[in-house]
């Protein structure tokens, strides 16, 4: 049916077939020369002449079962405060299995094949709650909240002052029609229940994260008089036996941690004392040999690149630059500290030794450093 509507006041809205008539004229009616029929929700509808196509109309309104017997309104209320329930209880098995279950066990599963059981269980409780609100949610409006068929024409943007306060009653209605005020806790309680659970629930996983640092950042496996070993060979340095403009991957003795190792890993140079010019790396070095640390203090790449003619060490990763003749200060790149140095002596073995640990921390920022 090819129809357009007007706002009341003779101005009309083109419908599919809408504009001026076949012949162009536009009638006394201000409806573009067709009749204008008045709709019986008060707004002018208009129709063309001879339209073959009746207005169906609405078809009659059927109850639901839910709105003519008292007990099949309960049951359902009962089956959705029921499926919330479930969404809750299901929240809490997500909980559950990330305690309880080991991140490192793993289950079998049909086309998947060997799967973490931990995130298995997460992701089905998760999922399952989640579906259950949902489930809840429909079935709640489709069987308890109201089902009468409404016609609204179009309007102006901004709705007029009775049909704004027509809107605020029928907010009303719709909080009276959706059962809260019959049964506020049953319905309504099981659903905050249950939308509570589910939110609050994944909040666990936090513990992910780990404990807070501490002063596990602060602090490396270096102790006064703790030997320096090899990297790899684990036999002590002498320090007779390391040459000048030579650069040698050392560690702590003993310490075997690859956590440990990660922050106490330091890089032995030995260059001409008269060639250094600051104070501080002089006195922390023992006759031309410097200690400093193998972490770059940009994103924490290990340092292993050394030029003798400059005395620069480079960083691999982002080319940050070094000069071990004015304590390893940053001269190129990225790199907002210098290389931390290690305080150095030898024992009576001449073996080289540590005088204790970094006096800051070695790597990358990170946001309890200050």
């Amino acid at each position: 049916m090819s129809t357009y509507e007007t706002d009341g006041s003779g101005h009309g809205h083109d419908g599919p077939n809408g504009g001026p008539g076949s012949d162009g004229s536009h009638g006394p009616d201000g409806a573009h020369g067709h009749a204008v029929e008045t709709a019986a929700h008060g707004r002018h509808a208009a129709r063309l002449a001879g339209d073959p196509f009746a207005d169906p109309g609405l078809p009659p309104h059927e109850d639901r079962r839910t709105d003519v017997d008292e007990r099949a309104r309960r049951w359902a209320e009962r089956q959705v405060a029921a499926l919330f329930g479930l969404s809750t209880l299901a929240a809490i098995g997500f909980v559950v299995s990330f305690v309880a279950i080991d991140k490192d066990a793993f289950v079998s599963v049909p086309l998947l094949g060997d799967v973490g059981a931990q995130n298995l269980a997460l992701g089905i409780c998760m999922g399952l709650s989640l579906l259950l609100i949902g489930v809840g949610v429909i079935h709640w409006s489709r069987k308890l909240m109201s089902n009468m068929e409404i016609v609204e024409s179009r309007h102006p943007m901004r709705s007029a002052e009775a049909d704004r306060e027509y809107a605020a009653e029928a907010i009303k209605e719709g909080v009276e029609d959706s059962t809260f005020g019959r049964r506020p806790f049953l319905i309504g309680g099981s659903l905050v229940g249950a939308l509570g659970a589910a939110t609050v629930a994944p909040l666990v996983t936090l513990r992910d994260l780990g404990p807070l640092p501490e002063q596990k950042l602060r602090r490396t496996a270096w102790a006064d008089q703790q030997e320096i070993v090899y990297e790899h060979s684990n036999l002590p340095i002498k320090a007779a036996d390391v040459p000048i403009g030579s650069m040698i991957t050392a560690k702590p003795k003993d310490v075997e941690s690859l956590n440990e190792l990660a922050k106490a890993a330091i890089i032995i140079l030995r260059l001409q004392p008269d060639e250094v010019h600051n104070a501080r790396q002089l006195e922390w070095g023992y006759e031309g040999i410097f200690a400093f640390s193998k972490i770059c203090p940009h994103v924490g790449c290990p340092i292993g690149l050394y030029e003798q003619e400059t005395h620069h060490l480079l960083c691999p990763c982002h080319q940050s630059t070094f000069d071990v003749l004015d304590g390893a200060r940053v001269i190129f790149g990225p790199a907002a500290r210098s290389l931390p140095q290690l305080r150095i002596t030898v024992d009576e073995a001449g073996y080289l030794v540590a005088e204790g640990d970094f006096e800051e921390p070695v790597g990358p920022s990170f946001w309890e450093r200050g």
